[in-house]
């Protein structure tokens, strides 16, 4: 009985491996979705778009980019985890799917529920005030903040996004408080901050063409070194309150994609990754490339996961053991 069993699961095997072998050979075969946990018009939103393009092109069928903000661009990983492993469904995985499965409970695993494919770039954040603010200034805003206890309003790009917890930290380490206002994305969170509906935004680079253009000031960087594109902005390091943070970010599958399957897909896209119009895009944002093939990426995975335990409770957020 127990070798009948065993001849019927390796059976069911070989026959899985044959099918996926099989849709394998003729990947891909129609259009390819791409979810992109925020909202529409943000710099990740915009240059993960030209990114689809580019791929879809090298692939001979169009990377649909589908937008689910919210819930601090975790959304994507419920759809990842139910989704078939057949290449036809991708997504984003930004830092804070890392850290959500120790602060909250998910019935998700950003490691074991997903197949890597690449990671693309990393996202440095910055401190913006309204252009026309009398906040002009890192000293400025916490002496601002020490005058006026709690009312200091502080939009970012969504709770327990990496803005979020970072803020809280140092604010806490300084005695401070604020109130915070969570919104979907950059794009909303910028527009909000220029037209003065809040006080200050602590968010992605996409802040970029709100600061190029005049509309909103960048006070501070939270990079490990000055940006070139704002040398005369100083970063939250050289100020001494021992921050930086940065957000490295990729794209992955659902678990199980055949290795032919991630093969073909990262080839597309790193492909695109490094095409100049890409390039281009995410230089807008003052972006740089941070290209890992699947296994190095696998690796990057598993570290964030570990390392955002780490933070987590060392800030005394942890609320779980994981998934």
């Amino acid at each position: 009985m127990a070798a009948t069993t065993a001849a019927a699961v390796a059976a069911a095997g070989i026959t899985r491996n044959a099918q996926a072998d099989d849709a394998a050979a003729g990947f891909p075969r129609r259009p390819i979705t791409l979810i992109v946990p925020w909202a529409a018009g943000g710099a990740t939103d915009l240059t993960l778009r030209m990114m689809a393009e580019l791929a879809g092109q090298q692939l001979g069928q169009r990377i649909v980019v589908e937008n689910r903000g919210g819930a601090g661009g975790t959304l994507a990983m419920p759809v990842l985890q139910q989704a078939a492993p057949d290449g036809y469904t991708l997504a984003q995985m930004p830092q804070t799917v890392f850290r959500a499965p120790w602060i909250q409970k998910v019935a998700w695993d950003p490691v074991r529920d997903t197949t890597p494919i690449l990671q693309v770039s990393g996202v440095t954040f910055g401190m913006v005030a309204p252009a026309s603010s009398s906040l002009t200034s890192v000293e400025a805003v916490l002496n601002w903040a020490r005058q006026h206890p709690g009312e200091l309003t502080i939009a970012t790009n969504g709770i327990g996004t990496t803005p979020h917890v970072v803020l809280d930290e140092w604010f806490e380490k300084l005695g401070l408080s604020f109130i915070h206002i969570p919104y979907k994305g950059v794009s909303e969170q910028m527009l909000a901050v220029a037209s003065g509906q809040v006080m200050l935004g602590i968010g992605a680079n996409g802040f970029a063409p709100y600061v190029d253009s005049g509309r909103v000031r960048l006070i501070a960087t939270m990079a490990a070194r000055r940006s070139p594109r704002w040398a005369a902005v100083p970063t939250l390091q050289e100020l001494g309150h021992g921050i930086v943070a940065n957000s490295p970010y990729g794209i992955a599958g659902p678990k199980g994609l055949p290795a032919a399957v991630v093969q073909t897909l990262h080839e597309a896209f790193r492909h695109a990754l490094h095409d100049p119009r890409h390039l281009a895009e995410l230089a807008k944002y003052d972006q740089e490339t941070a290209y890992l093939n699947p296994a190095e990426y696998g690796r990057g995975m598993q570290a964030a996961y570990a390392a955002e335990q780490r933070t987590v409770a060392r800030m005394g957020l942890v609320t779980r053991t994981g998934s």
